[in-house]
C-alpha cells in the first residue's frame, strides 16, 4: 500500500520541470472560438484586451508530468480534471513560462477501493517572475484491488 505522507514529505511543492511558452494568436483565436467564447478579448485579436482564455491555459503542458524520481504506484490512471485560476491577462506574443510541482497528494476510499488524487500544479510566470496563473492538473490512480 501507498504511504501517501511519505509521498507529500518527499515530493510537495518541490519545482521538477520548467517550460518557456509565447502565446502564438492565431492559436488563441481558435480555441476560444472552437470552445463557443463570445467575449471580445478572447475572439478578437485587435481588441485592447485581447488574451489567452483560461481554457487555452490548461492546455499548456511542460516536458513531465511528474517528478523523474516518482515512484510507479501502479494502479489504474485517469483524469481526474483541470482547473485555471487566472491573476493578469496572458497576451500573445508575451514569454511565460511554466513551472510545475506537485501541490497535493491526497487519497479517498470508494466503493471500487482506495484512489490516490495526485494535483500538478503549473505556475505561469512572465520574465518578471509575476504570477499570471496557476494551472492545476488532477491525476487520479484507482488501486489495484488486492486478491
Amino acid at each position: 500500500m501507498v504511504d501517501i505522507d511519505e509521498l507529500k514529505k518527499q515530493f510537495l511543492n518541490a519545482e521538477f520541470d520548467s517550460k518557456n511558452f509565447v502565446l502564438d494568436a492565431e492559436n488563441l483565436l481558435v480555441v476560444a472560438k472552437t470552445s463557443g467564447e463570445t467575449r471580445a478579448q478572447f475572439i478578437d485579436a485587435e481588441h485592447a484586451d485581447f488574451q489567452a482564455t483560461p481554457a487555452f491555459l490548461c492546455s499548456l503542458a511542460s516536458g513531465r508530468h511528474l517528478p523523474i524520481d516518482f515512484p510507479a504506484l501502479g494502479g489504474i490512471p485517469m483524469d481526474g480534471g483541470k482547473a485555471v485560476e487566472c491573476f493578469a491577462p496572458i497576451r500573445a506574443g508575451q514569454p511565460i513560462t511554466g513551472k510545475s510541482h506537485l501541490h497535493d497528494i491526497y487519497d479517498k476510499q470508494g466503493r471500487s477501493g482506495r484512489m490516490i488524487f495526485i494535483v500538478v500544479r503549473m505556475e505561469i510566470v512572465d520574465a518578471q517572475e509575476t504570477l499570471l496563473a496557476v494551472s492545476d492538473s488532477r491525476l487520479v490512480i484507482r488501486e489495484k484491488p488486492t486478491a
